[in-house]
């Protein structure tokens, strides 16, 4: 009996960990509490690891909740966890209650590099579409005291076509969608959710991806164009890009 004990327990351990963090940002600390925790949906026999990031000092939360998606890691796993702290820390920092999803798995397939990838990647994004579906509805019954009508959608590259594709699958279901440089699913032409999109430099969206002048007057929408390149985005930005995609997702979130 012993033994079976420490083994669930280990079990345990291993789906739920929590920790609390501090680490300097410059001249800035950056407080944060973090838990990581796998969830399974019965429905698509599928495993969802997620982090969730919120102020360690309550005082501090604003109770807006933010769900982020990472771009295509190859499968590595370890995405939501480690590639894009510079801005999940920052903003659980600043207040806001993120939940960071992993999307993929090592057990998955690769993502298609051919064909129309508006089509051969499809899947992938439905996947990704139903894993962000799953994880509010599980932290709604979780956590009932966030504001869910500010809810905040974020994503990197292939996490921001998933992101994208949830916005036009689910609109009443948030508030607005930050797409960092998206380059395959064209944003959604609506006045909800609220649309905001991080361009980079060196790799241009597909046609239609973007909505015309005409179309951004029309529907109220952000298109900011930056100086930095698309792989950058994650934690291989500098220090001037992180401060700079921080600030400017900070501005979309406040509007």
């Amino acid at each position: 009996m012993k033994h079976i004990f420490i083994i669930i327990l280990g079990f345990a351990i291993i789906q739920c960990s929590t920790s609390k963090k501090v680490i300097s940002s410059g001249n800035e600390k950056l407080e944060f509490k973090l838990d990581t925790l796998s969830l399974f949906d019965k429905s698509r026999n599928r495993k969802i690891p997620i982090a969730i990031y919120q102020p360690s000092d309550e005082k501090k939360a604003n109770k807006i909740p933010i769900i982020f998606s990472h771009g295509y890691g190859e499968n590595n796993g370890s995405d939501y966890l480690q590639a894009y702290t510079y801005l999940t820390e920052f903003l659980a920092s600043q207040g806001y209650f993120v939940v960071s999803i992993q999307h993929e798995l090592k057990t998955d397939e690769l993502l298609a590099m051919t064909g129309k990838l508006q089509e051969t990647r499809r899947p992938n994004w439905e996947r990704g579409s139903q894993n962000i579906l799953y994880v509010l509805q599980k932290i709604k019954q979780d956590y009932p005291q966030l504001k869910y009508d500010e809810l905040s959608l974020i994503g990197h590259s292939n996490g921001g076509d998933m992101t994208v594709l949830f916005a036009h699958k689910y609109p009443n279901l948030i508030s607005k969608i930050i797409s960092m440089d998206n380059r395959r699913m064209e944003l959604p032409r609506t006045f909800k959710p609220k649309i905001f999109t991080l361009r980079s430099k060196d790799y241009p969206a597909d046609e239609n991806v973007l909505p015309t002048n005409e179309e951004l007057k029309k529907y109220d929408i952000t298109v900011q164009f930056t100086d930095i390149n698309h792989s950058s985005m994650d934690n291989d930005a500098n220090g001037t890009e992180r401060d700079y995609l921080r600030r400017k997702i900070s501005e979309y979130l406040k509007k």
